[in-house]
């Protein structure tokens, strides 16, 4: 009679563990980006929904008022005084309070609103808070998320300080922190729906920009273009500006800074505002050293971390992609005089910045 032995139970051979985990490997390699690709476009999907709710408080605050609220304006007392948050502080804003702040009530933001509204007496603090850049609790508010795109970590920034979003200047370079720009929001700007001829679906008026806080330097943060801003680019032009750029860096010897969206009470132009002249996720360039006053110029850049290109708010309240690639027109054109109503030389993307240049843009 055959014996039958009984079967034993065999364990993996190395070969066949090494084949599994290979298998599992290369699951995961082809699983990862499309992982990843699915939360980006959740993300991005978020940073268009932020867009569509600034564009309801902007047409909310414009059936409110009947104009657009300014990008930069406030109470106007600038005054430095002794204050119990430590030293001296401007007692008011400046005019340099922005346009975040007159929408709060359109974003279900009303009791902040109130607070910046009342100051405090007892600091002293002016109605209508010290300067956006100044110590002050209301400025360190919970972290208002309508205002902050998640694709945009930031660079150095603290984020219920800071804003992923950023007003349209047009394609204007001259006085950007003026009243007077060929955009739709300038300091103390009372634009009305009528002004824009050129149509609110034609009109570019908030895009994304992504936030960062980096000092002034000739060899630091070399490769961060987009975050940042050249000085002393003489004339200031697209040529000239795409010129201080070599690849994915800057050539040496240049002067970048970046702050922009760090501030986000303060509605100064580099803080809070974008031009339509160099394309999207480019560098930014400025004619001086400090695009931070009054009388500064400067091209300033929409962008975003979007692969490709940066999502705008119309005038109209839709949100359109537009992409890094779009004509910009000619590039060794000096911009038009802020006053002016002449078509812009930059292209599709100089005449969606323009709200009276009478272009006739078409698709884009």
């Amino acid at each position: 009679m055959k014996r039958i032995s009984p079967s034993r139970n065999r364990g993996f051979t190395l070969i066949e563990l090494l084949v599994v985990i290979a298998i599992i490997a290369i699951l995961v390699a082809l699983l990862l980006p499309a992982v990843q690709q699915a939360r980006e476009a959740a993300r991005r999907s978020s940073c268009k929904n932020n867009l569509k709710q600034l564009g309801v408080a902007l047409h909310n605050y414009h059936d409110t008022f009947n104009v657009l609220p300014y990008r930069s304006g406030g109470t106007g007392s600038c005054t430095s005084v002794s204050t119990t948050l430590g030293g001296n502080r401007y007692n008011g804003n400046c005019s340099r309070l922005s346009g975040f702040y007159a929408i709060l009530p359109f974003i279900e933001q009303s009791a902040l609103f109130d607070t910046i509204s009342a100051g405090d007496a007892s600091i002293p603090i002016s109605p209508g808070g010290p300067g956006g850049w100044e110590s002050w609790p209301a400025w360190d508010s919970p972290v208002i998320a309508t205002y902050l795109c998640p694709s945009d970590p930031g660079l150095n920034v603290t984020a219920p300080k800071s804003n992923s979003y950023v007003f349209s200047l047009g394609d204007s370079t001259a006085g950007i922190n003026g009243s007077t720009i060929r955009g739709l929001f300038g300091r103390n700007s009372r634009v009305n729906f009528r002004d824009i001829t050129d149509g609110l679906s034609n009109t570019v008026a908030m895009s994304e920009h992504v936030r960062a806080e980096l000092g002034a330097s000739t060899t630091a943060n070399r490769n961060r273009v987009k975050h940042s801003i050249v000085n002393d680019v003489i004339p200031l032009t697209p040529a000239n500006c795409r010129a201080q750029v070599s690849g994915t860096d800057f050539i040496a010897g240049v002067n970048v800074k970046a702050k922009h969206g760090n501030v986000l009470w303060d509605g100064q132009a580099e803080r809070c505002a974008f031009g339509t002249i160099m394309p999207p996720n480019s560098q930014s360039c400025s004619d001086g050293n400090n695009t931070n006053a009054d009388n500064g110029s400067a091209m300033l850049t929409a962008s975003s971390e979007h692969k490709g290109g940066v999502q705008v708010l119309m005038a109209d309240g839709a949100v359109r992609f537009i992409s890094e690639n779009i004509n910009t027109g000619d590039s060794s054109a000096t911009a038009p005089a802020t006053n002016s109503f002449a078509a812009s030389p930059y292209g599709v993307w100089g005449s969606l910045g323009s709200k009276s240049g009478g272009e006739v843009v078409g698709e884009f």
